[in-house]
């Protein structure tokens, strides 16, 4: 082994070890509470591996920093290797590490095996250790190695680049893993993480240390997060020939979904011109209170995402940065907006994860891809707080899977592996499973549906807000209205403050649409329209029906055949298909007494 560095860095001015103190609270130069409990407990411990799990913006680049610099103090390691997803993130952990003190190659490749005498570490992404896991061996037995594998979640991706970073790292002294986002739900599991099995004989990962995203809110270490929902009628043709109308959100099948979400971001149509107009303006008072805050349009592929930023340049009269994950000059664009203080970035999945950009404020997700994984890692691009009472708002469509997970923020998820077949009997996850593998295969089969359709065109209407687990707004006549007000939220409040405004608002809308239904009333006996024939007034009334049982749903969690089944329970009458006009206003009654009693 060879002999002790002698330029081993002392632990930096900027980061020192404040614990067991409390940091006051955006105090730069101490550790935030969680940082110093986390660098304690790793320190009384002194694991070979250790697992920290907290929600992205809270600061685990700052921890593991931290760590790195006290282990090459006290002479425990004499070298740093960082794993990270993308060659931009290898540049973000050089700079940090820099600032810490710690000189950090982010150009370094494997094949050369070498790197300058200045440094003490190296920065590497999943994929360059898979393409040479040996080289990344013999270094690491070379020098005592803290490894750390951030998102570590990755290395159960691919085979390969799990196999890869076993393979290179086995022989560390120490490794630290960082994740921030849910893992994944598959059988690959992740080297140097923890498994432990339960009562059920299912083994789950098993961290060290926790802190989610209800944690920080609580803390105020990241932004609440307010989710604006658009719907809006679609129509495209399908392979067939056949023309298709559907409104998003409304309960369709898998493919129908898929090819509805495609047409709502066709740049050729106005539902992305239209929510991107309303996010500009929701920008635009944000701005009132933080002057240089951003936005961030997250786009499927790379073609849509210079149509955006087409759209956005007509909008706004500023032309958007446009960030493509093949061109060299990504990280620059990125770390040059971040440094800015203009309006809009567009561009696809490299800025979903990990990218630090603290002054994005304002998201559309724009983008088919619709797993748990993906959406944590996007939202997470708004979260990071500089200082108290920064909300972040993000735009996305109305559809059920997306929020779902909008109304399940703080909820947190474990690595599981050998779980029970999802056709077996008492598999509490198997709906979960089931949901995610649709998800996927959707995503999968996203870029086969560009043949198979053809958008024809749609529109936007604004559905809902949600916040902190609740649905805020009518969707009814009024919905421009609400539009506006939600929009005109002010860009500095605290949780509780979202809260009451959102409440406010909620009440407001509700009371106009007893006034307009009172006046409906007044003025004929039947508020259905007379103009339509029969059967449109009740595929109208069926169509309201079922946008409220959805509302419901991600309100309570409640499956919507429960939801149907509890309405016909209370009122009687045969299941929504075969259901009279009558017994269907009922229903939306009912359904919409049971909101604005949950609210109030």
């Amino acid at each position: 082994m060879p002999s002790v560095d002698s330029h081993a860095p002392a632990p930096p001015a900027v980061l020192p070890p404040a614990y067991p103190d409390r940091a006051a609270w955006g105090t730069a130069s101490k550790l935030r509470a969680w940082q110093a409990e986390a660098l304690k407990l790793y320190l009384d411990q002194q694991p070979r591996d250790f697992l920290a799990v907290a929600t992205p913006g809270a600061g685990k680049t700052t921890f593991a920093l931290t760590v790195a610099a006290e282990l090459l103090q006290r002479r425990l390691i004499e070298r740093v290797t960082v794993v990270t997803p993308t060659e931009h993130l290898k540049v973000q952990w050089a700079e940090a590490a820099d600032r810490a003190g710690i000189a950090i190659d982010p150009a370094f490749a494997g094949r050369r095996g070498k790197t300058n005498k200045d440094f003490q570490g190296v920065a590497v992404t999943y994929a360059g250790v898979a393409v040479n896991p040996l080289a990344f061996r013999v270094r690491t037995e070379r020098f005592k190695t803290l490894v750390i594998l951030d998102e570590v979640h990755h290395g159960g991706d691919a085979l390969s680049w799990g196999e890869g970073v076993r393979e290179a790292f086995e022989p560390a002294a120490r490794r630290l893993c960082l994740t921030g986002t849910p893992f994944r739900s598959d059988d690959n599991p992740i080297p140097f993480v923890t498994y432990e099995e339960g009562h059920d004989g299912v083994a789950r990962s098993k961290a060290d240390y926790t802190y989610g995203y209800g944690h920080a809110l609580r803390d105020h270490v990241v932004r609440p997060v307010i989710f604006m929902s658009y719907s809006g009628e679609m129509r495209w043709r399908t392979k067939a020939g056949d023309e298709v109308a559907a409104r998003l959100g409304e309960p369709l099948t898998k493919d129908m979904t898929a090819q509805a979400l495609r047409t709502a971001l066709d740049p050729a149509g106005e539902w992305m011109p239209a929510v991107l107009a309303a996010a500009d303006k929701r920008l635009t008072e944000v701005r009132r209170h933080m002057p240089d805050a951003g936005a961030l349009v997250i786009s499927g592929d790379q073609n849509t995402a210079r149509a955006y930023a087409k759209t956005l340049r007509e909008l706004t009269g500023e032309a958007p940065t446009v960030v493509l994950s093949d061109e060299k000059a990504a990280s620059k664009k990125i770390a040059k907006f971040s440094e800015s203080d203009s309006r809009w970035m567009v561009a696809v999945r490299m800025v979903s994860e990990g990218v630090d950009v603290p002054r994005l404020a304002v998201g559309v997700y724009a983008t088919p891809t619709s797993t748990p994984l993906f959406f944590a890692q996007a939202v997470g691009r708004f979260v990071r707080a500089r200082k108290r009472g920064e909300t972040a708002s993000v735009f996305v469509p109305s559809v059920t899977r997306l929020l779902g997970f909008a109304a399940e923020m703080e909820v947190e998820r474990d690595h599981v592996l050998g779980r029970k077949n999802s056709s077996e009997d008492g598999d509490i996850f198997a709906l979960e499973d089931d949901l995610i593998k649709q998800a996927n295969q959707t995503e999968g089969a996203s870029d086969e549906l560009e043949g198979n359709f053809e958008a024809l065109g749609s529109d936007a209407s604004f559905d809902r807000v949600v916040f902190d687990g609740g649905d805020y707004g009518t969707g009814g006549e009024n919905a421009s209205d609400e539009e506006l007000d939600f929009l005109g939220l002010p860009g500095l409040l605290e949780p509780d403050q979202v809260r009451e405004l959102l409440h406010k608002r909620q009440q407001k809308s509700l009371a106009a649409q007893k006034k307009s239904q009172r006046s409906n009333a007044s003025d004929r006996e039947d508020p259905t329209p007379t103009e339509l024939a029969t059967h449109e007034q009740i595929a109208l009334l069926r169509r309201e029906l079922n946008g409220l049982v959805a509302a419901w749903h991600h309100r309570t969690g409640q499956p919507h055949g429960v939801i149907h089944n509890d309405l016909r329970r209370k009122l009687g009458g045969p299941a929504a298909a075969h259901a009279s006009s009558i017994q269907l206003k009922e229903r939306i009654e009912l359904i919409r007494d049971w909101a604005a009693q949950r609210r109030a």
